[in-house]
């Protein structure tokens, strides 16, 4: 069946304001993207509708019927203020075998704990920072200071700022109680890796291939702040630490780095049992090793965001990025494919 042939609905989960995260800005943008995903397929001739997810599935569900849809985009980051339940909303859609484009339940869940991730991409002889889960602040670390502190369980940056790098155990263990406090959650402690940083947009049409590598450029930085994307520098746009860390695409980098951090990208998106699109971020240190940050499985896909970004520089339209998942998601359906991707 043609793309445009199909009912989509673009999905998304609405803002709760009752839950405990105080960042706000990254979850209520998910709204304004699904509103610009569906006027690009409207504008290139797809039936699309956006389908809010509020506080009740089963009208979710009920709406999708009712829209006789066919397709799903799945832009949901959460379900009912909690944004642990991501796997949950694709898991729903699996078991009543709605076609839905992004990532399956499993490689969601698995990509979404930072430090479940990093032990699957580590036991695939892939680089990774030294990192320790810790679950209070009385645990002592044994990695090498500086480190930086990120709550377990959260993408977007979100729980991350400049005084997360830290260099000695007492405001280590404040910032921890601070993470589990506010987050109900383990932080992952990771060793700080001073350089470059890197992302890489991945995109699976028949075979996943790696888009043009992309740098966060820190050397408008303030002197003395940690070189990092943290949540100010990517949600706020009137914030300092937003206008001096702005993005280069493609990255000023030789031939054989590109190949090099391309294919680790490509490799970590399989591992992960990633499909359809995803992002993986990298830093390199000083003596030019590079590491896997994290595999990002439902990664921003606005269209002034790194993923749509990484689109352009490849030469790939956005509505035909669209259509191009359609496809995918439609096709799993025909072939009863497995949700979860393929290692």
């Amino acid at each position: 069946m043609a793309t445009n042939n199909l009912k989509v609905g673009v999905a998304f989960n609405t803002y709760e304001p009752f839950v405990y995260r105080r960042e706000k800005v990254s979850e209520d943008s998910v709204a304004r993207v699904a509103e610009i995903v569906c006027d690009t397929l409207v504008k290139a001739g797809v039936e699309a509708t956006v389908i809010p997810l509020q506080r009740s599935m089963f009208n979710f569900l009920r709406r999708l019927k009712e829209l006789n849809l066919e397709v799903v985009i799945n832009l949901c980051e959460g379900f009912f203020g909690n944004p642990q339940w991501e796997a949950n909303v694709a898991a729903v859609m699996e078991v009543l075998h709605i076609p839905f484009t992004g990532n399956g339940s499993r490689a969601l869940a698995l990509c979404q704990d930072k430090h479940q991730a990093k032990a699957i991409l580590s036991s695939f002889n892939l680089p990774v920072a030294p990192s320790q889960l810790i679950t209070s602040a009385e645990e002592l670390v044994e990695l090498c200071f500086p480190v930086i502190i990120k709550p377990n369980l959260e993408d977007a940056s979100v729980g991350v700022h400049l005084e997360s790098v830290v260099n000695d155990q007492e405001v280590l263990a404040a910032r921890v109680q601070k993470i589990v406090e506010t987050f109900n959650q383990p932080a992952i402690v990771e060793e700080y890796i001073d350089g470059r940083e890197f992302n890489v947009a991945v995109l699976e049409d028949g075979e996943p291939r790696a888009l043009p590598v992309s740098e966060i450029d820190f050397s408008a930085m303030p002197e003395g702040c940690p070189r990092i994307c943290c949540y100010e520098a990517k949600w706020y746009p009137d914030h300092l630490l937003y206008q001096t860390t702005p993005p280069i695409c493609p990255a000023p980098i030789t031939d054989d780095l590109k190949e090099q951090i391309q294919n680790l990208a490509i490799n970590a998106f399989k591992v992960m049992g990633c499909r359809d699109y995803a992002r993986v971020d990298f830093r390199m240190n000083h003596q030019g090793e590079v590491f896997i940050l994290e595999v990002n499985p439902n990664p921003d896909i606005s269209l002034d965001a790194g993923y749509a970004r990484a689109l352009k520089a490849a030469g790939i339209n956005y509505a035909d990025f669209w259509k191009m998942l359609i496809d995918n998601a439609w096709k799993r359906k025909e072939t009863n494919a497995p949700a979860n991707g393929k290692t």
